[in-house]
């Protein structure tokens, strides 16, 4: 049984774990409104051992609403000149604290619903990703992983991209492709039905409270990881934005906050590509794709299916499967009043002219 801490509260236990690093564990209690009693440990290096007693000294007595920036330079204040911290930083044991007292929360913090793939519009994709991160801002839908379903080819572009810069209208249309822009910023992609997996986390702020914008594209993006991992692919998150192995890039993220409380962090990966119908399609600069040592945007992309060799809906169901073993998850669908609300939505801003040619 855990001890009680000196007040009524009990001790209290939170871990980080840093991406590509090491784990942190804070225990502690809270007296007065103050940290008391804490413990850090971990499977991180520390040198001198009595760094550790350092980074306790500075923790105890401060106050438990302090955020992460008060805690880690406190914890800089009080470290001797000597100290070397691997694996680890000031700022992954504040994060560790934030989430002993509850500050900070972690996936299995949420019970997670899962939308199967439902194919829509273009637009309407862009619609829904805006709809479901408000109304899981507002507190009206549970944090929910998205798969979509595309039902026509589109190209996406980037936010703050400019239309004529990224795509050849000329050859979109000729290939019956439709264009849109959607909310978030990154790059251009091309999408077809049955060669591309998408997928969409509307997630609380809270739970990438504290973290650098670097730091969430990691947490956020390491399940699938794991989850590609699983289906043979050795795949690694590449920053900012990149999924990808040693045989090229297989996808990328994008992510955006909401006012109210929520993060959408969406994610395309190409599971079988046409690179001659992208390259004729979408302008990517030659500066673009000399900095990455390559001859063609086509080289740049190495598809789930040549990699694993399953079936699309397999590998979605294998993902599926490690993020409910990851972080739990129910099945789920969109409502009549969010599909409503996005058909609007979709209507007023995503299908127009007006927002894709914002930035001609």
């Amino acid at each position: 049984m855990t001890d009680a801490a000196p007040d009524d509260r009990p001790a209290l236990h939170g871990e980080y774990k840093v991406h590509g690093g090491k784990l942190v564990i804070a225990d502690l209690g809270v007296r007065d409104g103050r940290l008391a009693d804490v413990r850090i440990s971990g499977d991180f290096f520390l040198e001198p051992d009595e760094a550790l007693d350092d980074i306790l000294a500075a923790l105890t007595g401060l106050p438990a609403d302090a955020p992460v920036e008060t805690l880690a330079a406190a914890i800089r204040r009080g470290l001797r000149p000597e100290a070397a911290l691997v694996g680890f930083s000031p700022e992954a044991v504040a994060i560790a604290v934030r989430r002993a007292l509850g500050l900070a929360r972690t996936w299995r913090d949420h019970e997670w619903r899962i939308i199967g793939e439902q194919p829509v519009t273009p637009p309407m994709q862009m619609a829904l990703d805006e709809v479901l991160a408000r109304e899981v801002a507002a507190g009206r839908r549970p944090p929910t992983l998205r798969w979509w379903g595309w039902e026509r080819p589109a190209i996406v572009i980037g936010n703050f991209q400019s239309l004529s810069n990224e795509v050849d209208l000329a050859q979109a249309q000729a290939h019956g492709i439709e264009v849109v822009r959607r909310a978030t910023g990154g790059g251009a992609m091309l999408v077809e039905p049955g060669a591309t997996i998408t997928y969409s986390l509307y997630a609380p702020d809270a739970l990438v409270a504290d973290m650098s914008l670097a730091d969430s594209y990691a947490y956020l993006d390491q399940w699938v990881i794991t989850a590609l991992q699983g289906v043979g692919i050795d795949a690694e998150y590449k920053p900012l934005n990149d999924i990808a192995s040693p045989k090229g890039k297989i996808g990328g993220a994008a992510q955006r906050r909401f006012a109210g409380g929520a993060v959408l962090h969406h994610v395309t990966m190409a599971y079988d590509m046409d690179g001659e119908k992208m390259a004729r399609v979408l302008r990517i600069g030659r500066e673009k794709i000399s900095d990455k040592g390559i001859a063609s945007a086509a080289k740049r992309v190495d598809p789930v299916r040549s990699q694993t060799g399953l079936p699309r809906e397999q590998v979605i169901e294998r993902l599926t499967a490690s993020f409910v073993a990851l972080h739990g998850g129910t099945p789920d669908a969109l409502t009549p009043g969010e599909l409503a609300a996005a058909e609007t939505l979709a209507a007023e801003k995503y299908a127009s002219d007006a927002w894709l040619r914002r930035i001609p």
